[in-house]
């Protein structure tokens, strides 16, 4: 979704279907991360069931990010190596599988400190980089109406890396770094990639 923001044009009616597929993958991981966090929302699941719409909306990402690579590559043919779009996609498809790792251990339970910050803070963070190195490489590239895509990615790439951050769990007390700045920063990131996606599935219809 993130490179995508390079490249609004008219495309084959191929593309499309893919562009449509890719959107509605990030729309529903996007959801997945936005209603996660929500307040009451663990509540009333219960803390399993919501890391599972975590690890679940990690999926749709990683689902959405591999047809996205797929198609700039495809675009690209053997020349991809020079591409923005490419570039942005493949680092955004390695955050993801980072996403897919964090999501899967937050599931686990009996998790030491040490095991926390290793097995869960760690991928998050690196995860988040890549995403925000990916949408800093399509921001900087974008122009006309793509330039907002771009913009509003960047906006939720910066936001989850906020989250990452905060959610450091700290050695002396057990607990996480700010647990409401985790909460609100994922579920406003969420948003912008959920708007990201919406945009991209209008793009895709005007096609």
């Amino acid at each position: 979704m993130i490179g995508h923001a390079l490249a609004i044009a008219p495309r084959p009616a191929t593309r499309v279907a893919w562009d449509r597929a890719i959107a509605l993958g990030f729309a529903v991981g996007s959801l997945c991360f936005f209603i996660g966090p929500f307040p009451g929302f663990v509540e009333l699941v219960g803390v399993g069931a919501d890391a599972v719409v975590f690890f679940a909306g990690s999926i749709f990402f990683t689902l959405a990010a591999t047809l996205e690579l797929r198609e700039a590559t495809v675009a690209r043919g053997r020349r991809f190596g020079d591409d923005p779009s490419w570039w942005s996609a493949s680092i955004q498809w390695v955050g993801t599988l980072l996403f897919n790792i964090n999501t899967y251990d937050a599931m686990q339970s009996g998790l030491s400190t040490s095991q926390e910050n290793k097995l869960v803070f760690a991928p998050d963070l690196f995860g988040s980089s890549c995403f925000l190195v990916s949408s800093v490489i399509a921001y900087r590239v974008a122009s006309g109406a793509s330039l907002r895509m771009a913009a509003v990615n960047l906006a939720g790439s910066i936001l989850f890396g906020v989250s990452a951050l905060a959610s450091y769990v700290v050695p002396s007390s057990g607990s996480m770094l700010d647990l409401a700045a985790v909460n609100w920063s994922t579920a406003l990131g969420a948003l912008c990639f959920l708007i990201g996606a919406v945009m991209l599935l209008q793009s895709s219809k005007e096609t």
